[in-house]
């Protein structure tokens, strides 16, 4: 049914690379969970009243947040495909990341409210009512939900949308949800046990940890967060795959959004080789990555000698020493400058954020780890924070 509602409704469904693609999606599937929770919200809420039960109601009030959330996602898409323009060269693809947000703290807000009217409930109970209409609205919400997160995470997988996989991960939850409230009304009418106000505090609870994981996962990429790992190994990958490239390093990515995402780094090449052709081949590494994956990346060429043995030697017996440190750091850009009595040796070293060394510690023991082989050896070592989750 997903396939087919996608084939009949988006336009141009092959086409998922694209900002426009996602839009499209992204709109699609906002629409599909608007009217499947209002539906649910409406069905669940009316049985809920006549039943006398809070937690029919709150779990109600429940999908009628979902709505909410898939409105604001709606808009949040539309707006994250306006065009880049002067004021914003980047783009606007934050406001699916600020659409998020507002999803989070509204969320927030109705699970503080359910926790009041549950705790209410559990002070003054009152009868519930068990019948078919209430097993069949709540059994039918189930198989929806169930759809839904099927549905969600088909079109999040495909447009690479954490949004619309985390709001699989919300319709899962909601079958949980709805799954107790099903079972509490069991309860209450054949066991006599009045479980209703305990079930909506609970039902309140589960609301409110999730709008507050949410605000977390929300707030993360607007801050910076590290870039997908996945995401630094297929570029790091993808440089050393040319023929010529000696290394790279000093990786950066910058998120302005879902599919707006630029990347730096530099890369090492022999000082021997044609500086003309070396360009030439850095601009067509930056217009594949374009092409074939629509990034941006900026590529800083790095000259390396490669005819000098002695100066190959030790910067690979560097390396290897700076890792017996943490197997994550790594070196770049050596040169020696030979002198009367003694060689400076001038590199970088690649710091990993959560290293537990100062860097003035860090350069004494690199320092050390090199004249203890070198003797005639002068370090000026510069410090290089690594920007990703990993390092090469």
């Amino acid at each position: 049914m997903t396939e087919w509602l996608i084939r009949r409704f988006v336009k141009d469904p092959d086409d998922t690379a694209s900002v426009a693609a996602r839009t499209r999606y992204g709109q699609f599937a906002g629409i599909v969970g608007i009217v499947c929770n209002l539906l649910l919200c409406l069905g669940k809420g009316a049985i809920g009243i006549l039943a006398g039960s809070v937690s029919i109601v709150a779990d109600a009030v429940n999908n009628l947040s979902d709505a909410s959330s898939n409105i604001i996602s709606l808009l949040g898409f539309k707006l994250a495909s306006k065009p880049a323009d002067p004021e914003h060269p980047y783009g606007h693809g934050r406001y699916e990341y600020l659409a998020g947000l507002a999803v989070a703290i509204l969320i927030v807000f109705i699970g503080w409210e359910l926790l009041q009217t549950s705790f209410d409930k559990i002070m003054n109970p009152g009868p519930t009512e068990f019948n078919a209409a209430v097993v069949c609205v709540l059994a039918l919400s189930i198989l929806v939900k169930l759809w839904m997160m099927a549905f969600n995470r088909t079109v999040g997988r495909r447009i690479g949308s954490t949004t619309l996989e985390a709001t699989a991960v919300d319709s899962r939850n909601d079958v949980v949800s709805t799954a107790v409230v099903l079972a509490c009304a069991a309860a209450s009418h054949f066991a006599g046990i009045d479980l209703d106000g305990w079930v909506g505090l609970a039902v309140g609870v589960f609301i409110l940890y999730s709008g507050v994981q949410l605000i977390r996962e929300t707030i993360d990429p607007l801050l910076g967060r590290v870039p997908d790992p996945e995401l630094v190994s297929h570029i790091h990958d993808t440089i050393m795959s040319y023929p010529g490239v000696l290394g790279t390093h000093d990786l950066m990515v910058h998120d302005y959004g879902p599919g707006r995402q630029f990347a730096s780094a530099h890369v090492e090449m022999p000082v021997e080789a044609d500086p003309m052709e070396s360009h030439d081949l850095i601009d067509n590494i930056e217009q594949d990555f374009k092409e074939r994956d629509g990034l941006i990346v900026t590529l800083h060429y790095d000259p390396i000698v490669t005819d000098d043995p002695e100066v190959n030697d030790m910067r690979n017996w560097i390396d290897a020493q700076v890792k017996t440190i943490d197997g994550r750091m790594s070196i770049h850009d050596l040169r020696t400058v030979p002198g009367p009595t003694h060689v400076n040796v001038l590199f970088d070293c690649v710091k990993p954020a959560d290293l537990a060394l100062s860097d003035k510690e860090l350069t004494d023991r690199v320092s050390a780890l090199v004249t203890a082989r070198y003797p005639k050896a002068i370090c000026k070592i510069t410090v290089d924070q690594s920007y990703v989750s990993s390092q090469q």
